[in-house]
């Protein structure tokens, strides 16, 4: 069974007039998802609130009081992409909280895999700071949440934006514990993300930077993501694996974009869904990110839960 984790808190992360990342993208996907009777497939579950001592395995006291407190005050920027609204602290509270609700229904055994339709993003988030749209990051908290709850000691984390995720790189640096594969579009924001990038001290190797040109084709691109589940990600012999899922890498993606199909997600899904059912039993728990094309971007999001839902 695959449980979408969603709450209508997500609509109320107001990040004002022309921004990229607005209530629009998750309310499409949901009536697209309708439309095509998807989602009366899947099993909608509600997220519960992440605890302050959840996001502080990640972030620094003084970032999410910085967060509650421009919130209370009604709201300001944290940078100069990143708004927060008065709902945004309570709305990033429960986006931290789904992909830990998430775990639980899994590691019950109440679900086989999850996908949550959250916002805000967060995988630009660093331990530090808020940036890049994002408050706090969802699938760090989630890695740092398996491994203290659970005892699992090996965690992947994939991450397919466009952008390179900076703030998760930062979160595991230093740690062998987790394994960080992202693919993105390079030289591009937020900057980082450089092949060189392989991790510090007993977390080197432990990092993997795949960086791509803006006109590479979705073949080339498939073919660099499999070889690196195959050579890397499964040696690891993960214990659970988290997406970031992003998908501006979509060809038509107003803000960044490279080259894949709407298909290709499908694709992606069902490699990584592999590597899991031959790690880890299946455990995925994949988080919203990037995605900004507001007709196409269901349609990606209807192809990665199809891979999440059904077996080749």
């Amino acid at each position: 069974m695959t449980v979408v984790i969603y709450d209508d808190i997500y609509l109320k992360h107001d990040t004002g007039p022309n921004h990229p990342e607005n209530a629009t993208r998750i309310i499409n996907t949901i009536e697209h998802l309708r439309s095509t009777n998807l989602w009366q497939k899947l099993d909608i579950k509600k997220p519960r609130t992440a605890t302050k001592a959840e996001v502080s395995a990640i972030h620094s006291t003084s970032q999410i009081e910085q967060v509650a407190e421009i919130a209370r005050s009604g709201g300001g920027y944290l940078d100069p992409d990143t708004h927060v609204s008065p709902d945004s602290y309570e709305a990033a509270l429960n986006a931290a909280g789904a992909p830990l609700t998430a775990i639980d229904l899994i590691m019950d055994k109440k679900a086989d895999n999850a996908f949550c339709l959250v916002r805000p993003p967060g995988h630009h988030a660093t331990p530090e700071k808020g940036m890049g749209f994002c408050l706090f990051n969802n699938v760090a908290i989630a890695a740092k949440y398996i491994q203290s709850r659970y005892s699992l000691d090996k965690i992947v984390i994939i991450d397919w934006d466009v952008h390179h995720g900076n703030g998760t790189q930062d979160a595991f640096y230093n740690d062998p514990s987790v394994m960080y594969f992202s693919m993105h579009r390079y030289p591009f924001y937020p900057g980082t993300g450089a092949e060189e990038e392989t991790g510090k001290d007993s977390g080197s190797g432990f990092t993997i930077n795949i960086p791509l040109s803006y006109n590479i084709e979705p073949q080339e691109y498939l073919k660099f993501f499999e070889e690196i589940l195959e050579k890397r990600v499964k040696p690891f012999k993960p214990q659970f694996i988290l997406i970031s899922s992003g998908f501006d890498a979509y060809r038509l993606d107003p803000i960044s974009g490279l080259s894949l199909e709407a298909s290709d997600y499908n694709k992606l899904t069902k490699l990584t869904q592999n590597v899991a059912k031959d790690c880890c039993d299946g455990r995925i728990v994949s988080c919203l990110e990037g995605g900004y094309h507001l007709l196409d971007l269901p349609k990606c999001i209807e192809e990665h839960l199809n891979g999440l839902m059904y077996d080749i």
